[in-house]
């Protein structure tokens, strides 16, 4: 019995893209958003590829009462999730879009997050001009 023996380890090529495999879209996006919805059956995801541009279009619509999970404070929770589809596409040389829809009468069909979030921003403030070009007076308040 040799101890010394040697083992062949696999070979493991970083960075290979295989063009025939893609992800699945479908599958990982319906994985990384059914946590976050009431009615994980409302959950409705269309995946569009362009083979010759390597290119990949998710479109996903669910209840607009369930819009504030997963969008998540600041639009942390669509954030990662983007970044984790995105990930999943680069390995596999694409590039990918997800726009999000609204589902229910009372929000607006079709609106994208991109579109959600400028809306949202309020418009900029004119800064008030004082007169004759002097600085304001600090005050001391007293208590």
């Amino acid at each position: 019995m040799s101890l010394n023996r040697s083992v062949q380890k696999p070979q493991l090529k970083i960075g290979t893209k295989s063009p025939t495999t893609s992800p699945d879209y479908v599958g990982l996006v319906r994985f990384l958003i059914q946590p976050f919805l009431d009615s994980p059956e409302s959950l409705s995801i269309d995946c569009e590829m362009s083979n010759t541009r390597n290119r990949a279009w998710i479109r996903i619509a669910f209840e607009s009462s369930d819009k504030g999970k997963v969008f998540g404070r600041g639009g942390r929770n669509i954030q990662a999730i983007r970044t984790v589809i995105t990930a999943a596409a680069q390995t596999a040389g694409h590039s990918v879009y997800l726009d999000i829809y609204g589902s229910s009468a009372g929000n607006r069909d079709g609106s994208s997050f991109e579109e959600d979030r400028e809306e949202r921003l309020p418009p900029p403030k004119p800064r008030e001009k004082r007169g004759n070009g002097h600085k304001p007076v600090a005050r001391i308040r007293s208590h």
